[in-house]
């Protein structure tokens, strides 16, 4: 079926639940997802697997060794995920995300500007892709002369992003 052959739209409360990793290290994942970015651990499986989430939520992120314990990243040329994308819910949180990174030397890959949100693109230990970004509201997205969305790519003023406030 291709996707011009929906009869209808999903429905749009449907939302993405949770992502859940391979990773070759629990530990050290642990280290960079609550330690680093500040996700509470949910709970744990000995040294298997782990959940970790914002707010409370049962879990956002899962983290597993079942089949990947002492394991390296997928090489170049292969398929897999790209990356994943935690949204924070205002700008002064990316900044306080970004001051995070900061103070653990953790590089950044990139950071873009693409009209409808600011992010920051890394890697996590296992070299799984991480987008780190906020939504601008919706009024605020950049359309066309038809209305359409017109999303961009530019680059992102860190020293701006680090001069926001921080969070209450």
């Amino acid at each position: 079926m291709s996707p011009a052959s929906a009869k209808r739209p999903i429905h749009p409360e449907t939302r993405i639940g949770h992502v859940h990793l391979k990773v070759a290290d629990l530990d050290r994942a642990l280290g960079f997802y609550c330690g680093v970015l500040g996700f509470e651990l949910m709970q744990r499986f000995d040294s298997s697997a782990a959940f970790v989430s914002a707010g409370g939520y049962h879990h956002h992120i899962g983290l597993n060794t079942w089949e990947s314990l002492g394991g390296s990243p997928p090489p170049p040329g292969s398929t897999g995920i790209f990356h994943l994308a935690i949204v924070y819910p205002s700008r002064a949180e990316l900044a306080d995300a970004l001051r995070r990174l900061v103070a653990a030397r953790i590089p950044l890959d990139g950071a873009s500007d693409h009209g409808v949100s600011e992010a920051l693109y890394l890697r996590d230990p296992d070299g799984i892709g991480v987008e780190l970004y906020w939504d601008r509201p919706r009024d605020q997205w950049p359309r066309d002369r038809q209305g359409g969305l017109a999303m961009f790519t530019r680059r992102l003023d860190l020293d701006a992003l680090l001069a926001e406030p921080k969070p209450a």
